[in-house]
Parts: C-alpha cells; sequence; structure tokens
C-alpha cells in the first residue's frame, strides 16, 4: 500500500489548524490560528491541539464518506436493496446500483485511510506533547481513539481484511498486508474501551473544556454506544457469547442515561433535528446553505431521473413493501412527489433539503440503534423476555403494537433485523452490514441485483481494494473476485 503518499497528511494537520475554510469555521465555532504552526507545535496549545480534532470531523469525516456528498448512506443504499436509481450517466452510481465495481473504481479507501493517519497523528502528538493541560489531553486522545475506531468499523465491514495502521511510520505503513477482522475489531474495541475511559461525560465545546448543548463532539457515552456495535458485530463474526454480553451491557449504559430519550413520532420527526434528545452523536454541516447531504440529495423536487448529476434515486420497492400497516416511520420517514401521473418515494428523515438556517445535523450515533442492539445481544443469549420487551420499544414509538411473533431464538432474531431494516434504513450502511450479519446477503441479493440490471455472487460483500495500493504495496492482498 503507498502509504508513503500519507505522509502529506502530517502537513494536512497544519492545513486543518490553520486553513479551516470559512464554512467549517461557522459550523464548529472555532478560531482559526493566525500564525504558521509546523511539526510538533500543533500540540503546544490546548487551543491548536483542539482544532486538529475538529478539522477532523468538518473534514476528514467528509473525505472519508460519513458526512460529504454522495456518501456511505447513498452507496450502501444502492448497493443493498433499499434506493432505485434512475440514471446511466453517474458511472459510480451506476457501478454500486448494478454490483459491478471495478478495482479502480470509486472508492472510500482513500478518505478513511487519511483520516485513521490523522487520528494516529494526533494520539502521538498529543502523546508526547508538554504543552496541553491533562484534561484537554485526556478529552482529545479519546476523541481521536474514538474516530479511529469509528472509521475501522466502517473500513472492515466495507473491505474486510484491511491493513490495521496504528502508527504514522510511513516506511513500515507503506509495506502494511491484510489483517485479519477479528484483529482489526479488537483494535476497535481496545480504542473504544479507552475513549470510555478519557472522554468527558458531558459535550464539550470547541475549546473542549467548556460545556454546550451541541451534540457534535463524542462524549463517553457516543464511545459507549460503538462500543456495543462493535461487541455485537465481533459476536456475529467469532461466536464468541460473551461479547453479546458486553453489546447488552454497553447498550444498557447508554439507554439508562437520562441525557436521552427516544424522540416521538407523530409528525414532528424531531429524531433528526440538531441536539435531538435521540442524538448521541452528530455532525455538524460544513456546507453553504446544506445542513445535511441526504437532505439535499434524497429530497426530490422533479422525477429522480431529472436530477442533476444523474445521483437522483427513490426509495425501492423492496424497503417499501418491508413497513407494516400503520407504521409511522412510514408516515414520518418517507416523502414522496407525483411527477406526470407517477409517484416517487424518498427518504425524509432529514427534512431541509436547502437553506442557510441549521435545523438538522448528521445523525452518526442515535438511542433507536441502542435498543436494537440490546435486544439482538440479548435474544441471542436467551434472555427473550428482555428482548422483546426492546423490540416493542422500539415499535410502539413508531406506533405498531407489541411483537406478536415466535419467541424461538431464530424467529426473534428475524424479527429483530426486519425492525432493523425499518428503522435505520439509508443510514451509514446499516442494511447492507446486517445482510452480511445475517447470513441473507446472497439470497436477498441474488433476488435484488437482476431486477437493478446487475448480477450478484458471494464475493461482492466485499468491496475491492484499490488497484493503485495493490500495485504500490506488495504486501497488501486484494479481494475475491477483483
Amino acid at each position: 500500500m503507498n502509504f508513503k503518499a500519507l505522509n502529506f497528511h502530517r502537513c494536512m494537520i497544519i492545513i486543518l489548524c490553520i486553513f479551516l475554510e470559512a464554512s467549517c469555521k461557522k459550523a464548529v465555532e472555532v478560531s482559526t490560528p493566525q500564525t504558521l504552526i509546523v511539526g510538533s507545535q500543533v500540540y503546544n496549545n490546548n487551543s491548536t491541539a483542539a482544532s486538529v480534532l475538529t478539522g477532523l470531523y468538518s473534514n476528514s469525516f467528509g473525505t472519508s464518506g460519513f458526512s460529504g456528498g454522495v456518501a456511505i448512506s447513498y452507496e450502501c443504499g444502492l448497493y443493498a436493496d433499499e434506493l432505485q436509481l434512475y440514471s446511466q450517466s453517474n458511472m459510480a452510481s451506476v457501478q454500486y446500483y448494478t454490483n459491478s465495481l471495478l478495482n479502480n473504481s470509486t472508492s472510500f479507501w482513500p478518505g478513511m485511510y487519511n483520516g485513521i493517519y490523522v487520528c494516529n497523528a494526533a494520539i502521538e502528538g498529543l502523546t508526547q506533547s508538554t504543552g496541553v493541560t491533562t484534561a484537554v489531553k485526556q478529552q482529545l486522545i479519546g476523541e481521536a481513539k474514538f474516530c479511529r475506531a469509528f472509521i475501522y468499523t466502517y473500513a472492515v465491514n466495507l473491505y474486510g481484511n484491511v491493513p490495521l495502521i496504528t502508527s504514522t511510520d510511513y516506511l513500515a505503513n507503506e509495506k502494511a498486508a491484510n489483517t485479519s477482522p477479528a484483529q482489526v475489531y479488537q483494535q476497535i474495541i481496545t480504542d473504544l474501551q479507552d475513549a470510555e475511559n478519557l472522554l468527558s461525560a458531558n459535550y464539550l465545546a470547541s475549546d473542549v473544556q467548556t460545556t454546550t448543548t451541541e451534540r457534535t463532539r463524542p462524549t463517553k457515552w457516543a464511545a459507549a454506544a460503538l462500543l456495543a456495535r462493535a461487541y455485537l458485530y465481533y459476536s456475529s463474526l467469532s461466536g464468541a457469547t460473551s461479547s453479546f454480553a458486553n453489546a447488552e451491557a454497553q447498550a444498557t449504559t447508554v439507554i439508562n442515561n437520562s441525557m436521552y430519550s427516544l424522540s416521538p413520532l407523530t409528525g414532528s420527526n424531531s429524531v433528526f433535528k440538531k441536539n435531538s434528545s435521540e442524538a448521541i452523536w452528530q455532525l455538524q454541516p460544513t456546507s453553504p446553505n446544506i445542513n445535511t447531504p441526504d437532505g439535499s440529495l434524497y429530497i426530490l423536487t422533479t422525477a429522480p431521473a431529472n436530477v442533476s448529476a444523474g445521483t437522483g434515486v427513490s426509495l425501492s420497492s423492496n424497503l417499501l413493501g418491508a413497513f407494516e400497516s400503520g407504521d409511522n416511520r412510514r408516515a414520518d420517514w418517507v416523502g414522496s412527489i407525483t411527477v406526470q401521473g407517477t409517484t416517487y418515494y424518498y427518504p425524509y428523515k432529514y427534512q431541509v433539503k436547502t437553506g442557510s438556517t441549521l435545523t438538522e445535523y448528521n445523525m452518526m450515533l442515535r438511542l433507536g440503534e441502542q435498543y436494537l442492539i440490546r435486544a439482538e445481544a440479548r435474544a441471542q443469549q436467551g434472555e427473550t423476555t428482555q428482548a422483546v420487551a426492546d423490540l416493542n420499544v422500539i415499535r410502539n414509538r413508531a406506533g405498531l403494537p407489541n411483537y406478536s411473533g415466535g419467541t424461538d431464538k431464530a424467529s426473534l432474531i428475524a424479527a429483530i433485523f426486519h425492525e432493523r431494516q425499518v428503522e435505520l434504513f439509508t443510514e451509514l450502511g446499516h442494511r447492507f452490514f446486517d445482510l452480511k450479519r445475517a447470513g441473507t446477503i446472497n439470497a436477498v441479493m441474488g433476488s435484488v441485483a437482476p431486477q437493478k440490471g446487475g448480477t450478484w455472487n458471494a464475493n461482492k460483500a466485499l468491496f475491492p481494494i484499490p488497484i493503485s495500493d495493490i500495485l504500490n504495496d506488495s504486501n497488501l492482498t486484494q479481494n475475491p473476485g477483483y
């Protein structure tokens, strides 16, 4: 892998501190340093050190595909069975939609490893710093470890055997080999355990010292929420039943925190508003007149075939057919437009397409997922009554009656995955990852892919590693089939 190129991103840290764009500055309300900062000087004081992590949220998370432009939610929605594409003019979108990615296709890989490099550099720089106060250093190292874990969670689910890079030593990194998902998850879990201990219990402002109502910097509760997911995913991968208990415990920590509560679904659709009671971690917008990329992209004002750049989509019939009658999520989270007698349905979780007034932030972690994580973990451990109770919390919030299906493990797990489908649709790739975890991806996509004009085989459950990295790193092996 050509990690030597990532030496450039040591300079990127300087840029993050010095030249934060005006839009980013407005979003995060951080003052831009006026003098040149080089090397370890970035970590000489609290203000510039905090700017590194602030820049990570507004820049690296955007280029990693989590919140900027045509991102993971969109591409994974196309790749799985959530979205229908109407134009052939955008080749990247077509390749995702028809499950025909090539080894030189548009990839999230470079942005992810750029973000990982910034995290590694921050951890190293802060650890060695003598100019940053203890409390600020602790918080920022916790944020960097949390962010590294978040990025790796997506890297391992999208690409499988990814290189595990935890330093800025480019001489070692450029020779990095593939690492097993189990090893990557162990690093994710370790990072999140550290982050949970290091991060503040309160939301902090851009100076990472004063508290705020803005839920845009990670807290120990965000670390616990992501750790619950990591334990659940690792259990699905390894069959380690102890990790189900750990997932349950971490989710319970978040659920029991009075800071969080499920927002109502009665037409108000407050779940995805900025700083909603359900938000565990959100990202502020960085583009002028855009609240969230999802709202800007998904909300239709014309037929999807007429959307510029060939990215117009609607919700697929597969997803629309998954909603039960009377589900308030179908009423509140699905919008529609009728053009020349044809009605198109689109994701409407975010309800602002354009506008300078900020009312919505990009949701990264929320409470609804935690109930479903705990339900699944409990079901896997045979805690049937408790699992059904958690499932019913989500169903009742959606206006649905209590679950009345089978209580054997297989039936209950299937019901929870179905609930995840209609609760978490078009959110950061959950559906694609769930199909893989449930072991149903080949059956589902074997039917869906031909409907989309593509084909499916088992190797497509992983994305290809960019060919440029394969050519530059003799120790890196391509995923099968590419």
